[in-house]
């Protein structure tokens, strides 16, 4: 006896709002925070950098302007994936908020490299230059910077984990990115002020090796949620574990988990006793279906598929 699990109802298509919700209006909401902390910090760290005349804040102003792209970037994706499934996408839009992952890691990637690059240059250049003393004014703003885009990395980041959002998450090291790069600005003005001004292009070079490592990181996620990889096989094991849980379920014959996007589609054969009646087995398989999408909110759907238990007859 073979019997299909459900595709779920209206009570599942409730769910499967909620979630979608949630996890928009999160993201639109810490995208939004992001955009207002960066105009601030790009507009302190621009004037600071005038008054003060320091060519690294000045750099480190346009940085964060261009972290206000990749915020948008996030939002047009959010948006996009949101959108209900329609005919041409009966799946729904959800690997769109990949595509935005992609571009904002390639931009986290460019932006490593451009301040490696300058910090090359700079060593290169620095033995015959003349030493340019930055105003106090620059090195406060270097300070205010790292804090502030340390605690948005932070803010960013957790919701980025709370939703399971990779573009998210890629606005978060973009944050991380631009404390950093504040970083290698201090550096360089107390060099500069200190009479060290290679500390400026040494800090920003070991800068650019731990974002190209973030931009890495974030693009892989990216692609393995755009080839259908399988789940970690901690949260794999776990849903095992639940559907091995449900009165009635003998074994599993089959288990198959794919990433579409932020979410998980699962597949799965059970083993059932064979006397039972084809509605106690659909009642079963409807069971299964809904407590692993009850216990595992990324899950978006679950395809219980049942077999009958082999006595060996």
């Amino acid at each position: 006896m073979n019997n299909t699990g459900p595709a779920g109802g209206e009570d599942n298509m409730d769910i499967e709002k909620g979630k979608g919700d949630v996890f928009r209006d999160t993201a639109m909401k810490v995208s939004v925070v992001s955009i207002i902390v960066n105009i601030v910090l790009s507009v302190m760290k621009l004037a600071a950098g005038v008054v003060a005349g320091s060519g690294a804040m000045i750099s480190d102003a346009v940085h964060s302007a261009s972290d206000v792209f990749s915020t948008l970037v996030v939002m047009t994706g959010v948006v996009l994936a949101g959108k209900k499934p329609d005919k041409e996408h009966p799946y729904g839009h959800e690997r769109i908020e990949c595509v935005a992952s992609v571009l904002l890691a390639v931009v986290l990637a460019g932006t490593g490299l451009g301040i490696g690059g300058k910090g090359v240059q700079n060593i290169i250049n620095s033995s015959g230059g003349e030493l340019t003393v930055p105003g106090l004014s620059a090195l406060i703003a270097a300070v205010i910077s790292v804090v502030v885009k340390e605690g948005m990395f932070r803010y960013t980041a957790h919701a980025a984990k709370k939703i399971n959002s990779g573009a998210l998450m890629a606005d978060a090291w973009h944050h991380r990115s631009d404390a950093l790069s504040s970083i290698g600005s201090f550096a360089g003005i107390l060099g500069a002020r200190l009479g060290l001004p290679v500390l400026d292009p040494a800090a920003s070079v070991i800068i650019c090796v731990f974002i190209e490592k973030a931009a890495v990181e974030i693009f892989m996620d990216a692609i393995d949620k755009m080839i259908d990889k399988a789940c970690p096989d901690e949260l794999a094991e776990k849903m095992r574990g639940v559907i091995l849980s449900v009165d009635g379920v003998l074994g599993i014959d089959e288990f198959r988990t794919r990433l579409f996007g932020s979410r998980i589609y699962v597949e799965v054969d059970i083993v059932m006793d064979s006397s039972l009646t084809l509605i106690e087995a659909h009642t079963t398989a409807e069971t299964v279906h809904d407590t692993i999408e009850r216990e595992v909110p990324d899950v978006m759907d679950c395809m219980v598929h049942v077999n009958p238990e082999d006595k060996g007859e």
